[in-house]
């Protein structure tokens, strides 16, 4: 039978527990994403947070190999991914949602009623962070667990992934072809439990779905009431799994298969069990992934490690004492899952064996209802997680390493029969000295229970000891065992059960052969002639037979005809079927004897007369005739037959005569046999006294040599996980130092694109003013060359008035103070230096910045300002729509004059055109002709324009005469002036005769 879902916690079977915040175990209220990533898992990390938003209301743990020895980058570089904050675990720290954790360095870390906590990681064990966590997750979590596997070697996470599973969770996996490393990545596929195989930047999508999805339906269990269509649904689903998948789940607890259904039914979005029931109709391999939700191959070596323990003290003990050298043992372990209980039972006995130094022959019989385990438990290779199971000294002694697996040995291998068994329908086996069913009795109902129970204990020979789960018990069957230790449920039966199922169990009366024809006609016909025939049969025998033994080659009785109680004898102590030890002395050695020469030939032989003491103290004398058998396809037997010899025969050889059988002289025999076998005896001895010496000075050699061996062999193998640990960090290591680089290479990048869009000219030099980096720019005043990094900066020639410059730099090398000022160079222009210390953050400074930004045109504009400002006119630059771009400080002060606050109506950026009316007065004809007038000098129409208006205050009366001229310039623009000629225009009036108009 399939371990069903063979619970980490077997107390409950019904579902994993699902509470994390109180010790009450409350749901908790968000989801629990375990990310698990090895070598090659950055570049799958970035992709999968690059598609979850950042309120996506679960939260994120990422769990990877990390060097103990290295500052791991990672919570830098994902944030850069994603837009959730990303935290690096403390102990203690409680999981949020929305927010990502990561693993620290040299860490194992496991979460405990919603809180993280990390304990520190084996420097020289293999260790798996990622099982752990994730099976520590499944049992904190349990259906709100969601574990996915990244690239990565090896096989960690495929252990806690089926605990995920088991647990309800859900369970994803990166495609193979798209990680760089696909070992993790097959390893949890193999399982055949993963729900999802995508890309990584397809599994976070997927994760969401499975989030934001309506609440999981619930089916309602058949005690409870219900709709008709729904139990039909359910019913067709429990027959398809029957009909096509061979197991027939109503024989297991509703509760455990309903759960799995709904976990199937919300990782497919289906809305109810009706739909549901419709897409199994169609979908094999739907069908398939519901079975094997159903049969979770949940198991471990040594689980429980106390209970076995008891039980190799107990019941395994007892059996090796019992057990003589050739009587075989025989073990039955059914719902054995991968097999791993059936390998652990088998170290068992093999370590019991070592201990008494007696190898009995061991036959273990494993079972299970899945095809899969079957040939997976076969196989006898585990992945590298078991080394949290198996103690490093057994995994030496009885296992070997291959690659990244570990693969059982021969000698345990070949004890163990692996086939495919139902518990509850498939005839059971029998003559078991033990039978270990641990965990696999919760799962059923209460009459399947006392089913199975009633079928282990028909497998059971007399003394036989059962083993069952901490959570099981005998129910019914209490008066049949006796317990030997009740705590770890280990008993051992006081009576054989003598039929071997009840009337209810169809399995082996499906299997009984019909009748025949003639049988079902005549019934009571066929039964009584066969009755008389067999009657017949056993009366001549009786009467005319002599009493007759049959023995095998090796002389071991396996019938006998006829009475032999006056010939044999039961001795004391363990029961043998030995015929040496059951003939009385008298007849031992003839028997023997005639045995042995029949054995070696095909004639019959017969002994001399020989007496026999009976109880009554009388004597018989008898002869012992020994014949053999051939029988065809099979081994050779004897039949040693008691022939009584009538008291008043004279002649006994007559008897010899009649029959044709040779009488053996049996001194002659006994002599010529004694004589051969001391001679032989010699032989042996002298040739067993040499073969003594040299096992034993090879022995001594092997010992030392195996011991040596085993020594490298502990080395090479720490050695070479700790290389494989090593390597993996290393790889991590470097994937974030690649992405370091790439950051640096566009960080780089930038500065270039920064520096030739500046245009600055800029050089940088180190401590020793060695040159380490400079712009385009700066080759037009210093004499340097792409080849020239690293020389020193005073070895160049430079075309600054600026002969402090060296000295400058290195003072500022030295005292970390930054300089300032203006250089007027050879070719004519003006800089601006600016020499800065370089330093990386929080260190002292490694060298130092020069920068030479081109002031020339700024010098320049600022001359021609002061140009203008000193011209008593009011001069003013337009550009070419009219707009004010420079004005002179009188044209500045006569707007203040005349009530124009500041540069509000007449200053730079007004448009002149609309503030032209205010700046001439309130002559609309002047204003429109000086509109006009610049408006035909910025389109070129006009060469220049010249106008004078008058522009009175209260006080005086004030005529100015305005000129605009084109600024010869590819930019365009007029340049226009206005010059105060009130004393000049006075000078013309008083000339003027009277009646002559005024001038204009």
């Amino acid at each position: 039978m399939a371990d069903i879902s063979r619970n980490s916690d077997p107390a409950h079977p019904d579902g994993a527990q699902t509470g994390t915040q109180t010790g009450t175990q409350a749901e908790p209220r968000f989801y629990v994403v375990a990310v698990g990533a090895s070598a090659g898992g950055l570049d799958a990390l970035e992709r999968f947070f690059r598609a979850v938003p950042a309120q996506s209301g679960a939260a994120y743990v990422v769990i990877q190999h990390l060097s103990p020895d290295h500052k791991s980058m990672m919570a830098n570089l994902l944030s850069r991914h994603t837009r959730m904050s990303v935290v690096t675990v403390e102990d203690g720290m409680t999981i949020e949602p929305n927010r990502v954790h990561l693993i620290p360095p040299a860490s194992i870390m496991s979460v405990s009623h919603g809180q993280l906590r990390l304990s520190p990681k084996n420097p020289r064990g293999l260790s798996l962070p990622i099982d752990l966590f994730f099976t520590a997750l499944a049992r904190d979590f349990g259906k709100y667990a969601i574990g996915v596997v990244l690239s990565g070697t090896g096989s960690d996470g495929t252990r806690g992934a089926v605990a995920i599973n088991d647990a309800g969770g859900l369970l994803l996996a990166q495609e193979p072809e798209s990680a760089k490393f696909d070992g993790m990545p097959r390893s949890v596929i193999a399982t055949g439990l993963v729900d999802a195989i995508l890309p990584p930047e397809q599994l976070g999508p997927r994760v969401l779905d499975h989030i934001r999805q309506a609440p999981r339906p619930r089916i309602r269990p058949q005690g409870e009431s219900a709709s008709v269509d729904r139990e039909s649904a359910l019913e067709e689903t429990l027959h398809l799994l029957h009909h096509q998948g061979g197991i027939n789940f109503r024989e297991y607890k509703p509760a455990t298969v309903m759960r799995r259904i709904e976990r199937r039914m919300q990782v497919r979005h289906m809305p109810d069990l009706e739909q549901y029931a419709r897409l199994l109709d169609g979908d094999r391999t739907e069908l398939n992934a519901l079975r094997r939700e159903l049969l979770i191959p949940v198991t471990s070596f040594f689980r429980d490690p106390t209970s076995f323990d008891v039980l190799a003290e107990t019941a395994i003990e007892a059996i090796v004492k019992d057990r003589g050298e050739n009587q075989p043992i025989r073990v039955w372990v059914p719902g054995s899952s991968t097999g791993e209980e059936a390998y652990s039972v088998a170290i068992l006995f093999a370590e019991a064996f070592e201990r008494t130094r007696r190898w009995p022959p061991l036959k273990i019989f494993s079972t299970d209802v899945e095809q899969h385990n079957v040939d997976f438990g076969s196989a006898g290779v585990f992945s590298e997680a078991i080394t949290t199971e198996v103690s490093p000294e057994r995994l030496e002694h009885w296992f070997y390493k291959r690659g990244n697996h570990f693969v059982v040995k021969n000698e345990i291998r070949q004890s163990i029969v692996f086939a495919r068994h139902n518990l509850l329908e498939d005839p059971p086996f029998t003559r078991m000295d033990l039978v270990s069913c641990r965990n696999l009795l919760i799962y059923f109902r209460t009459d399947a229970q006392a089913r199975a129970l009633r079928r282990l204990q028909y497998a059971l020979a007399p003394g036989g000891f059962l083993f069952l789960g901490s959570s099981e018990s005998l129910a019914g069957l209490q008066t049949d065992f006796t317990a030997v230790n009740s705590r770890h449920k280990i008993y051992r039966i006081l009576r054989h059960l003598a039929l071997p199922l009840d009337a209810s169990a169809g399995g082996l009366t499906r299997r009984m052969e019909a009748p025949s024809m003639a049988q079902r006609l005549q019934p009571g016909r066929r039964i009584g002639a066969t009755a008389s025939i067999e009657a017949g049969q056993a009366a001549l025998l009786r009467s005319y037979t002599p009493t007759t033994l049959m023995l095998n080659a090796n002389q071991e009785l396996l019938h006998v005809f006829g009475d032999v109680g006056h010939y044999l004898r039961i001795p004391e102590g363990s029961m043998t079927l030995e015929l040496a030890k059951l003939l009385p002395p008298t007849l031992a050695p003839v028997a023997q004897a005639l045995l042995h020469k029949t054995a070696r030939g095909t004639e019959p032989n017969r002994s001399d007369v020989l007496r026999l003491p009976l109880p009554d103290g009388e004597h018989q004398r008898l002869r012992l005739v020994a014949r053999s058998i051939d029988v065809e396809q099979g081994e050779r037997h004897l039949l040693l037959s008691f022939e009584p010899e009538p008291p008043a025969s004279a002649h006994p050889g007559q008897g010899d005569a009649r029959d044709g059988i040779e009488t053996m002289d049996m001194h002659h025999e006994t002599s010529e046999r004694v004589e051969t076998l001391e001679h032989e005896l010699a032989l042996t001895r002298e040739s067993l006294q040499a073969t003594i010496e040299e096992l034993e000075t090879a022995n001594e050699e092997l010992q030392a040599t195996n011991e040596e061996l085993m020594a490298s062999n502990e080395e090479l193998q720490s050695s070479n996980e700790e290389l494989q640990s090593v390597n993996e960090e290393l790889y991590t290591v470097n994937a974030e130092n690649q992405e370091k680089i790439e950051i640096l290479n566009r960080l780089n990048a930038d500065l270039d694109t920064m520096a030739r869009a500046a245009a600055i000219a800029t050089i940088f030099v180190d401590a020793n003013l060695l040159l380490t980096r400079f712009t385009p720019e700066a080759t037009a005043l210093f004499k340097i060359r792409d080849g020239d990094l690293g020389r020193p900066i005073d070895d160049f020639t430079n075309l600054l008035d600026y002969p402090e410059f060296i000295g400058e730099l290195r003072r500022t090398v030295e005292t970390g103070n930054m300089l300032q000022r203006e250089l007027r160079a050879a070719n004519g222009r003006i800089y601006l230096t600016r020499v800065l210390p370089y330093a990386v953050r929080g260190k002292a400074p490694s060298g130092a910045v020069a920068t030479f930004v081109d002031i020339t045109l700024l010098r320049n504009a600022e001359r021609l300002q002061a140009v203008l400002d000193s011209l008593p006119e009011h001069v003013a630059v337009l550009d070419g729509d009219g707009r004010i771009t420079m004005v002179n400080r009188a044209w500045r002060r006569f707007a203040e004059a005349n009530g124009a606050p500041g540069d509000a109506l007449t200053g730079v950026g007004c448009d002149y055109l609309d503030v032209c009316d205010l700046d001439i007065g309130t002559d609309d004809a002047y204003a429109e002709r000086a509109r006009q007038g610049l408006q035909a000098v910025m389109s070129g129409r006009s060469e220049s324009f010249s106008m004078k208006y008058p522009c009175h205050s209260p006080d005086e009366e004030r005529w100015f005469l305005m000129h605009a001229s084109p600024i010869e310039h590819p930019a365009g623009g007029v340049i226009v002036s206005h010059v105060d000629i009130s004393e000049w225009h006075a000078q013309q009036q008083a000339k003027q005769q009277p009646g002559e108009a005024p001038p204009h």
